[in-house]
């Protein structure tokens, strides 16, 4: 009977060691599957605490912030030096602004008229048109070559201008400064005035 019995709990022992082993296999299994399911959830919440601005890389914090960039500035100071150009050199506004007065004093100066009068009449007035004419090209290009200089102020603080606006700028004023001059001396007959008729 012991014997038996004996025999009988050793054959039992084996199925259940095995039951043992494969339950302890599941456990395990169980065990990893929940860690992996907690691991997935800690990172979805950590992923929704972080912001959108934190996932771009390095949009903000590692690129340079968008500063100004001076295009419009840029060109006022490129416009500004040019219509101070303009002022010294000539253009076809004033060209035809002198012709349309030199034919307006054709017309109204009588053939009875002495030279002196015809001089001034014909020429005096298309000179002096063209003095006007260069005088308002320079005073836009001072204008806006000062308001080129000056925008900084008014602007945010800390944005330094471009070192080549303020290079440009300047040169607008100065040439806006010098096209003004010659154009009040041409226009009082104080350079190049007109020859008198004795």
């Amino acid at each position: 009977m012991t014997t038996e019995i004996e025999k009988r709990e050793t054959d039992e022992a084996p199925e259940a060691v095995a039951e043992d082993g494969a339950v302890a296999e599941d456990g395990a299994e169980r065990a990893d599957g929940q860690d992996e399911a907690a691991a997935r959830e800690n990172a979805a919440e950590d992923l929704d605490g972080v912001e959108d601005d934190d996932l771009e890389p390095e949009d903000e914090a590692g690129a340079v912030a968008p500063a100004a960039s001076g295009v419009g500035q840029g060109a006022a100071a490129i416009v500004s030096a040019g219509l101070g150009i303009v002022a010294l050199t000539g253009s076809w506004v004033g060209t035809i602004a002198s012709a349309r007065a030199s034919l307006v004093g054709q017309l109204e100066t009588s053939s009875t008229a002495s030279v002196a009068q015809q001089v001034e009449a014909v020429y005096g007035d298309a000179w002096h048109a063209t003095a006007l004419v260069g005088g308002a090209f320079a005073l836009v290009a001072l204008l806006v070559g000062a308001f080129v200089l000056v925008r900084p102020a008014f602007g945010a603080p800390g944005r330094a201008q471009a070192p080549w606006i303020k290079s440009v700028a300047w040169a607008g004023v100065a040439l806006g400064v010098l096209g003004l001059l010659l154009a009040v001396a041409k226009y009082m007959d104080l350079f190049m005035g007109l020859p008198s008729a004795a």
